[in-house]
This record gives C-alpha cells, structure tokens and sequence, in this order.
C-alpha cells in the first residue's frame, strides 16, 4: 500500500484543519452566498470533528473518510468563490 492508513489519516487530518485555518467567506454578510459559505464551512468544521471522534475510537477508515470529506467541502466551495484561500500550496485547487 502507498501510505499505511494511519499515516494518510494523519495527513488529511492536518490537510482539513489547516484549511479550515486559511478559508475565509468570501460573499458579503447577509447575502445568500455567505450564507451558503457558512453552511459548507460548517460542514467542513463538523467531517473534522466526526473525523477525530472515530480517530479516538480506533475508526480509522471513518477517520479518513469524515477527513476527506471535509475538505471536500471547503475544496468545492473555493472553487465556486465562496471562500477565500490561498492559490498557492497544497491546501486548495483553485489555481
């Protein structure tokens, strides 16, 4: 296997919460587009808490999948504008 399911667990962990750090909304407050950015931040926020609760019950086929999940979330909105990131390194793929 190419990256045992710890190590890739681990990974995706650091990659959504690091993310999670970096999005900001984009739409102005009080638009339905910011407040389609807060719900898929939310999102985002919850993969990671979902994420580190199976973690800390050996789950970590979950784990990863709430993980990837998550930044899935964050990734697809920063491609429609709803979030802005950076466009540089490995945190999003808007460029």
């Amino acid at each position: 296997m190419a990256a045992d399911l710890e190590e890739k667990t681990d990974r995706y962990e650091s990659l959504l919460a690091d993310a999670l750090a970096e999005a900001t909304v984009a739409p102005r407050e009080g638009t339905p587009m910011a407040d389609a950015a807060a719900d898929c931040y939310g999102m985002a926020e919850s993969y990671l808490e979902d994420g580190r609760h199976f973690r800390e019950n050996d789950d970590r086929v979950n784990a990863l999948a709430s993980f990837s999940y998550g930044h899935a979330w964050l990734d697809a909105g920063a491609r429609i504008g709803l979030f802005d990131v950076p466009t540089e390194g490995h945190l999003f793929t808007v460029e």
